[in-house]
Order: C-alpha cells, then sequence, then structure tokens
C-alpha cells in the first residue's frame, strides 16, 4: 500500500454537512468572475440532461448557455428538477438556430463535440488562453449538424476505449467542462 493510501486510511474522513460547503448565493454567483466558456447546446431533446448541463455549467463558474433550435428552455419542470437552481444562476440565451448563437460568439474559439474527420483527443487539446471558448454539444442521436462543424474552429473528441463509443450528453459536459477548466486555471 502507498505512503499516501496508508496515510488517507490513518485520517479520519467525516462527510462535510451542507452549511460547510462554503456555496455561493445567486446574487453573489452572479457578481463571481467567470470561466470564460460558454455552452451552446444544439437541438438537445431531453429536458434533464438539459438540466444537468445547467447545474454542470454552475459548478464551474460558465459565463453563459446558449440553448438552440429544438432545446428547451427554462421554466421547465423537468429541467428544474435535475438543475436544482442553476437555471436561475447561469446565464442562458435562447436561439431560433445554433448558427445564429455562433454569428454572438465571433470572439470565442468555437470548438464542437464529435467525432469526425481530424478531430483533435480531449487530452492533446490545448484551448487559447488569450480567447474565449465556446463548447458546442449536440442532440443525442444526430450528434452537433454538420453546417455547425463546418462553422467550428476545432472538433474535439472525448477518446473512448468501449464498444459504444458513445457518451451521454450530460456525461459529455461533465468531461469536457473539468477539463478544459482545469488547462485554462493551469
Amino acid at each position: 500500500m502507498s505512503e499516501l493510501n496508508t496515510k488517507m486510511k490513518q485520517t479520519k474522513m467525516r462527510k462535510l454537512k451542507n452549511s460547510e460547503l462554503n456555496r455561493l448565493s445567486v446574487d453573489d454567483f452572479k457578481k463571481t468572475d467567470k470561466t470564460p466558456m460558454t455552452v451552446v447546446l444544439d437541438n438537445v431533446r431531453s429536458l434533464n440532461n438539459i438540466g444537468s448541463v445547467f447545474r454542470t455549467s454552475d459548478a464551474f463558474l460558465i459565463e453563459e448557455i446558449m440553448l438552440c433550435g429544438i432545446t428547451a428552455q427554462p421554466p421547465h419542470r423537468d429541467i428544474t428538477k435535475t438543475a436544482l437552481g442553476a437555471t436561475d444562476s447561469v446565464r442562458w440565451r435562447y436561439f431560433e438556430t445554433t448558427l445564429e448563437a455562433l454569428e454572438e460568439l465571433k470572439d470565442h474559439q468555437i470548438v464542437s463535440v464529435e467525432q469526425a474527420e481530424n478531430s483533435v483527443m480531449l487530452n492533446d487539446f490545448q484551448p487559447a488562453k488569450d480567447q474565449k471558448i465556446a463548447l458546442v454539444f449536440g442532440n443525442e442521436v444526430k450528434g452537433v449538424q454538420q453546417e455547425v462543424v463546418d462553422q467550428s474552429d476545432v472538433v474535439l473528441e472525448i477518446p473512448q476505449l468501449g464498444t459504444k463509443h458513445s457518451f451521454n450528453i450530460s456525461v459529455s459536459v461533465g468531461i469536457c467542462l473539468w477539463d478544459v477548466f482545469n488547462k485554462l486555471k493551469s
């Protein structure tokens, strides 16, 4: 057993109470400097996935979520149930099409998360340090639209080794936000 594991086993671990988590209020969240990232949802159909994206975006202090096409908008019971209040903290806007949303993101590095020719594996991706990033996530069945991929600066792929080669969108968002957040902070 490693020295670290031995030390951890000797250290008493106590689960923290909610009151000990130093959570921001919604007002404080809105005033806090944000991570220079925008999440774009390209025709995401599952209300639970949308709510989960709000919750994950709150955790990483994401600037904004852009909901596009058939992607539902708050307030909706199923989004709210999963988001746990993050629809109140994270700024969001709706666009008829994802291409309209991308027009608003001219100053961002547009990064579609998709399996494509010439994609960059997530572990090899280095975000531009001097530019905001927009991460585009697609429909649960069809993925990111080809016309959106065509407008992207980078297509990012999450390495997968199993038989499915498909993550749920909420899992993809969590993986990508965690990775890019850490790269931006380092």
